[in-house]
């Protein structure tokens, strides 16, 4: 048996173990460890690795399964609920990007209009893996500019199954290209309609019949086999692997095992794809980025730029606030994974020189190291824009102060969603008065108990905190659990008074000591809460008498929270006594 590839395949494993590891402890995305892996191990950076066609082969199988798991996320629902956003927003990104990107090509590099067509809709892709992760950290994949991203990514997942279809027929260099394209476009719809037409069923039968064995082995392995064969029908047909496999996750869409077979490939995904981008990082010339520092820096500015003034442009006529435009803007403005396997296909059917492909590839990658930092910087010049409007900041600040005018020693709740409205009428039962602060207009609206106050207001604004009283309240309850807006509001409170108590809700336990850090008086989080009255029951149910188990609950509520310890321990020692004979 041959052994000769197993150094290198050790070293490619060690490196993307340390690479991946490095990465997520920077909160950076992972592609980024496999791109740098790439990079530095391949032909143009140490040379340890080579390409060889069995190492593309397993690549493209990682492009295989992402087709496939977009599909399993392809919902007809989905998309009406939001082809305003979809089809409408994302629709003119990626066509003002494709042609911009055309002509620029064209009159200022001198490419023909197919190498500009190929590279403006490689990069007109945004990365959903870089920015889908950093909006949930931040708590605003729903915020207007997060639903806007959102919208524009889906419709950059679905635009990518016409271009693997149209990229093939432009390199086919017939003399009628618009007969070729028609052909091509006839011939997908025709093997479309046939796979989802008369796929649905038998497809769910296979699944149902599979699942009646209660083998998860078998079911991995069926799932496994739908995927290839379905890529091996498209590619018979002369189209891409990846389209077979889009269609195979839409089948499953439809079915009840959509989120079993998704956890079930999504190591299969992880790992394969993590090797596609090794590969492209492996293309990367890094002698051409250093000799060509002035073009490649210019390359960089007119993809961020460019992207960037399309969304911009986008959203203020659909009369969205400056401050969502930058933010929408910089979520947008960096190339995706879907853009460099489409620059990689567009390089394999010879569409663009090797020349143009160094230059893209470059400026890609670039723009998607760069693209955490421009998210972060946008996110925090936003929020100066946002507090920079005089005329909105003066009207809201009038209305909170009038709303605190004539409270006393009250308590600031800032949040009143549904755990705030709970606070807030367990406040109002024991007469303690209360101003609530947020932002979303439909709380704002909602009839207040006797004794509290709804008002619009950012609570980690030190204007806003401010006229709610913070120089006279009792206390503060941040009653959301957005880590990063809660650390703001505890350092704007602890600024002004560092004798009041404050609480502030958390999710879990991950971000409890840095709250407190920040000068929280307590944390609570859900997931203990949640978990402790579960377990009471649960104990209960299974025959432990119900003053043993809020025994253990108490016992646990005593050690974690430090305000209450005198209470849970003279309440446990009560209920000791009473058990004495």
């Amino acid at each position: 048996m041959e052994h000769s590839n197993l150094p290198a395949i050790l070293l490619l494993l060690t490196c993307a173990v340390s690479g991946v590891f490095i990465a997520r402890r920077l909160g950076l995305p992972s592609l980024l460890a496999y791109l740098l892996v790439g990079i530095a191990l391949g032909p143009h950076g140490f040379g340890l690795l080579a390409e060889s066609e069995e190492v593309g082969t397993l690549a493209e199988f990682g492009v295989v399964f992402l087709m496939f798991s977009i599909g399993l996320e392809f919902s007809v629902s989905r998309l009406r609920a939001m082809q305003g956003l979809v089809f409408g927003f994302g629709g003119t990104q990626v066509l003002l990007t494709a042609l911009a990107t055309t002509l620029a090509a064209i009159y200022g590099y001198g490419q023909n209009w197919e190498v500009g067509l190929v590279v403006g809709l490689a990069v007109a892709m945004s990365s959903t893996a870089i920015v889908a992760r950093m909006l949930s950290e931040r708590f605003e994949l729903h915020s207007r500019s997060g639903r806007q991203t959102m919208g524009v990514l889906l419709f950059q997942d679905i635009a990518v199954v016409p271009c693997l279809i149209l990229f093939p027929a432009l390199a086919r260099h017939q003399a009628d290209l618009t007969e070729a394209m028609g052909m091509a476009m006839l011939q997908t719809t025709a093997i479309l309609i046939v796979l989802i037409g008369l796929g649905r069923r038998p497809m769910q039968i296979l699944l149902d019949t599979v699942a009646h064995r209660r083998s998860e082995e078998l079911f991995v392995l069926t799932t496994l086999w739908i995927v290839l064969a379905l890529g091996f029908a498209t590619h018979a047909a002369g189209l891409s692997l990846a389209l077979g496999a889009f269609v195979g996750g839409m089948l499953i869409s439809e079915t009840m095992y959509r989120h079993q077979v998704e956890a079930d490939i999504r190591p299969f995904r992880d790992i394969l794809l993590g090797l596609f981008f090794v590969t492209v990082g492996m293309m990367l010339d890094v002698m051409y980025v250093v000799t060509h520092l002035p073009a490649l820096f210019l390359a960089v500015m007119l993809l961020i730029g460019g992207k960037s003034v399309v969304v911009l442009l986008i959203t203020r006529l659909s009369k969205s606030p400056l401050d969502v435009c930058l933010r929408t803007a910089a979520q947008l403005s960096q190339a995706g994974e879907f853009g460099l396997v489409l620059i990689q296909l567009g390089y394999t059917l010879k569409l663009i020189p090797q020349d143009v492909f160094q230059l893209t590839l470059s400026a890609m990658l670039i723009s998607m190291f760069i693209a955490p930092f421009l998210i972060e910087w946008a996110a925090n010049k936003s929020g100066e824009m946002a507090r920079g409007d005089w005329a909105h900041k003066a009207k809201t600040i009038h209305d909170i102060a009038v709303g605190s005018f004539a409270k006393e020693n009250h308590v600031i709740l800032c949040g009143y969603g549904r755990t705030g409205e709970q606070i807030g009428r367990f406040l109002s039962d024991e007469g303690i008065e209360f101003i609530a602060l947020d932002i979303i207009p439909g709380t704002i609206k909602k009839a207040p108990p006797p004794g509290g106050t709804i008002v619009y207001g950012n609570a980690d604004r030190i204007e806003v905190l401010k006229a709610a009283g913070i120089s006279r309240c009792r206390g503060v309850v941040i009653s959301y659990h957005d880590i990063y807006s809660a650390e703001r509001v505890l350092h704007l409170v602890r600024q002004e008074r560092g004798d009041i108590p404050v609480i502030v809700r958390a999710a879990d336990e991950s971000a409890v000591a840095k709250l407190k850090a920040a000068g929280a008086t307590e944390v609570i989080p859900e997931v203990l809460e949640g978990s402790l009255m579960i377990a009471v029951e649960a104990l209960v149910q299974f025959g432990v008498p119900v003053e043993k188990a809020m025994s253990r609950i108490r016992d646990v509520r005593a050690r974690r929270y430090s305000t209450l310890k005198a209470f849970y321990g003279r309440d446990k020692a009560l209920g000791d006594h009473e058990k004495m004979p």
